[in-house]
Formats: structure tokens, sequence, C-alpha cells
């Protein structure tokens, strides 16, 4: 059997047990007094040479009984007085000795006793203050973080802006080549017309008209009346003074509203909602218009008008 198996281990315990029964019954009868054990066996009435435990008795010796009274040092007489005898003194006293220094013990400083009822409320307050601190230590860490932060967002956002800045520079200055490119066009196809004109020039019989190659109304149709001369007059101040896109529609026409003063000055002009150009095509006929600003008004003042209703076409 193996000392770590659990039927010799509860044997192992059971012998302990035992063991230490018999030690601590031991020490109970060593602990007793003897007389215990005598009251005990009178009073079952029990033999008391079963007793083992006996109480030691007095020695009586055999005789009379001697009485006798102490009388002590005050009863007895007092002893005579002899004087003694002068002894010379031929011993010379001992050298003096100094007594030794005596050390001072040094003192130790004891420290005042805890108080026996310390005060919660200062603990507490100590452990207030120091979450408050490390909260507002924490608050400040996160403020400094989101000013960082915003400071390169600002940063970020200035550079962004300058990127832009140039790139809407470079656009404008692109569309300003553009423009200076489609004006040059625009001037010289004027000068190259103006030089047709002049080429072509002939006496039609009406003032300050421009040269066409036939008179037409303002809906581009042929008419011989003064006020499809005026019209046609109109559309030629027009076509002189227009910058079309280069996609403009070919074969259309678009219904153009101007406004005008006395002596041919136009204020406003609007093309109709039914214009079939684009954005640009009819920006570029309004634009016409107000470039002329000067319409044809000489020889046609019996035929003037204020509103002026005209289909422009390319």
């Amino acid at each position: 059997m193996r000392a770590d198996s659990p039927k010799g281990t509860s044997k192992a315990v059971v012998l302990s047990a035992i063991l230490h029964l018999g030690i601590v019954g031991f020490l109970a009868l060593a602990v007793v007094p003897c007389s215990f054990y005598e009251s005990l066996f009178e009073t079952l009435h029990l033999p008391a040479s079963w007793n083992p435990i006996t109480c030691t008795k007095p020695v009586s010796l055999q005789g009379e009984i001697i009485e006798a009274e102490l009388v002590g040092i005050t009863g007895a007489p007092p002893p005579k007085h002899t004087p003694a005898k002068p002894t010379p003194n031929t011993v010379p006293p001992p050298p003096s000795v100094p007594p030794p220094p005596s050390e001072e013990t040094p003192k130790i400083k004891t420290l005042p006793p805890p108080p026996e009822h310390p005060d919660t409320k200062d603990q507490e307050k100590v452990v207030a203050e120091g979450i408050q601190k490390a909260e507002d230590a924490k608050k400040e860490q996160e403020e400094k973080q989101r000013q960082r932060a915003a400071e390169l967002d600002a940063q970020a956002a200035k550079h962004k802006q300058e990127e832009q800045k140039k790139i809407d520079e470079l656009f404008a200055k692109m569309d300003a080549a553009d423009k200076s490119v489609k004006q040059a066009q625009s001037k010289a196809k004027q000068a190259k017309q103006q030089m047709e004109d002049l080429k072509n020039a002939q006496d039609n019989g009406v003032d300050n008209v421009p040269y066409a190659a036939q008179k037409q109304t303002g809906a581009n149709g042929p008419d011989a009346s003064l006020r499809a001369q005026y019209l046609a007059a109109i559309q030629n101040t027009l076509k002189q003074n227009w910058v079309g896109p280069d996609n403009m529609p070919a074969n259309q026409q678009c219904l153009l509203h101007i406004v005008q003063l006395q002596g041919g000055q136009v204020v406003s002009a609007k093309v109709d909602s039914s214009c079939p150009f684009d954005d640009a095509g009819r920006k570029s006929v309004e634009d016409a218009a107000m470039r002329a600003n000067q319409l044809p008004y000489k020889g046609f003042e019996s035929v003037f008008s204020r509103n002026v209703d005209m289909f422009f076409k390319p």
C-alpha cells in the first residue's frame, strides 16, 4: 500500500489524533491537584489504593509535644559596650580616581501616537483634490491636442486654398488667352468683312446701311419696303458685332427682343425663350446688340420703333 493512498492517509490521521489526545490527557492529569483525585475517590466510595495519585502526608514523630515561645531580639539583654582600641592608620589613602565621564544617553524622539479617531473628512478631501488635479491635467492635455489638430486643419485648409488659388489663376489666364484669341479672330473676321464691303461697295440709295448682297427683312426674307430695309440694316449691324462660339448650329435663327432710345441707342437686348441656341450662343447674340450700342436710325425715322423684335441668323 502506498503511503499517499486515501486509506493510508486516513489511518495516519486517526493515529495522530489518538496521540494528541493522549498528550492532552497526560497534561490534564499532571495539572489537576492530588486533592481532587482523593475527593473524587471518596465521593465515588472507591478504595484509596486504586488512586494512582495521592498527596504526601506530613511526618509525625513520637514523644511529647514541646511548647516554646519565641522571644525575639527585643527580648534579649543588650550587649555590653567595650571601647575599641585605636589602631594606627598606616595604610596610605588610595589615590583619588576621577569619576568616569558620564555618557549621555541619546535621546530618542518618540513619535506622537496616531489619533484614535482619524479625520476621514481630510482624507476624502485629499483624495478628491488628487482626482480633481488628474482630471484637470487630462482636460488640459485634451485641449492641447484639440488646439494642435485645429492648427493642422487650418494649415491644411490654407494650403488647399493656396493650391486652389493657383489653379484658378491658371484657368483664368487660360480663359483670358482664349478670349484674346477669339477677340483677335473676331477682329480679323471683321476687318476681312470690312475689306470685302469696301471692295463690293455700291450705292443702294439708303444712308447709314451696311452693304448686303440682298436686302432682307428681320426675318431674313426679301422685302423692298422701308421697314424691311430698316430690319435688314439692324441685322447687318448685329452680324458685324457678333462673336459666336464655334459650335453654333447651321440654318437656325433666334428671336431677339431689342429696346432702344430715340436715335438708335440700345438699352437692352434679350433673346426669346424659344431660341434654339445654347446658353453661350444666346449670350453671344445679346452681346452683339449691346456691343453695337448704336443701331441704324438716319433715314428710318418714319419706321423707327422703340421695341424691335427680329430673328437673328448667324
